[in-house]
């Protein structure tokens, strides 16, 4: 039996992802293995926490090593996020690859601590595209997207995207789309000269079926923030307009939502965006009559 020893202020991760499970009880918080143990470079794979009340958590244990060889995505590991469909668990994470190259891979499971296996050895993400953080949607019509961010790094402005992916998240189809550029929000601001960065994508269709988007950048007058944006006609597709009010803006962001055993939503994001220092932080997450988002302790 697990016998909890941790805290939150325990455990470095960044890009935390938490996953209620309700069929074990359980909320799973995954990690790149790099985080704990602070370098990005060794150990390379994904493990898990486990808590049963957001409080006090146990483990970390592996649920994805990477190949030691033969494996495009060799250097560095990033933002694993786990979904559920069908039978199945579906860990979409970013890689890095030795010989350059970054993108979101799809691998699955049985369970929702493993172990994840490798679907196509290939990035799910456009190989020419320097891309990151890819997280999954179904629109009301049936339609499967992997959402992403294309790199500023690559591109400058710094664009969110999305493409249709098979039913079974094992192939895209067809060509991406873009939802739209960093600098199209009114909050941001550039990281150097005319750089803006667009950062984990999490998709939320709320109560009164508005789908909104929270993601992340650098803002105006500060750091690291979570905003929110809008789809105007509810689907993927958008097109997307941006709220002018930010989710969070202290320095913390690459969020999630999730609802906790109770029924209410959660936020789950790292703060500081600094060094070693990252933490996963909780809050609570109303939302609001005009479909807007807010966060409280």
């Amino acid at each position: 039996m697990d016998q909890p020893s941790l805290k939150l202020a325990d455990i470095r991760v960044r890009d935390p992802f938490i996953v209620a499970d309700r069929s074990t009880g359980f909320y799973f918080l995954y990690a790149q293995c790099g985080n704990r143990l602070r370098d990005d470079t060794v150990g390379l794979g994904v493990e898990v926490y486990r808590s049963r009340d957001l409080v006090n958590w146990s483990g970390a244990d592996r649920v994805f090593d990477r190949p030691e060889s033969g494996f495009w995505g060799g250097k560095e590991i990033w933002a694993p996020e786990v979904h559920c469909f069908g039978n199945h668990w579906f860990l979409f994470v970013t890689f890095n690859g030795r010989e350059g190259g970054r993108g979101t891979q799809i691998l699955r499971a049985d369970a929702p601590d493993g172990p994840f296996r490798i679907l196509p050895d290939t990035a799910t993400t456009p190989p020419a595209e320097c891309s990151l953080d890819g997280t999954p949607w179904i629109d009301r019509d049936g339609t499967h997207w992997l959402v992403y961010c294309h790199e500023w790094v690559q591109i400058g402005d710094g664009a969110m995207r999305a493409v249709r992916m098979k039913p079974d998240w094992t192939e895209r189809i067809g060509d991406p789309i873009t939802l739209f550029k960093a600098s199209d929000a009114p909050w941001t601001r550039p990281i150097t000269e005319n750089k803006f960065v667009t950062d984990g994508p999490f998709l939320h269709r709320t109560s009164a079926g508005r789908l909104l988007m929270i993601w992340s950048s650098f803002r105006k007058g500060g750091g690291y923030a979570i905003g929110v944006a809008e789809s105007a006609d509810g689907s993927v597709g958008g097109p997307w307009r941006h709220h002018d009010a930010l989710l969070f803006g202290d320095n913390g962001g690459h969020g999630s939502l999730f609802r906790d055993f109770s029924g209410d939503l959660r936020l789950v994001f790292h703060q500081p965006n600094v060094g070693d220092r990252e933490r996963a932080r909780l809050l609570r997450i109303h939302e609001r009559p005009d479909g807007s988002l807010e966060a409280e302790e």
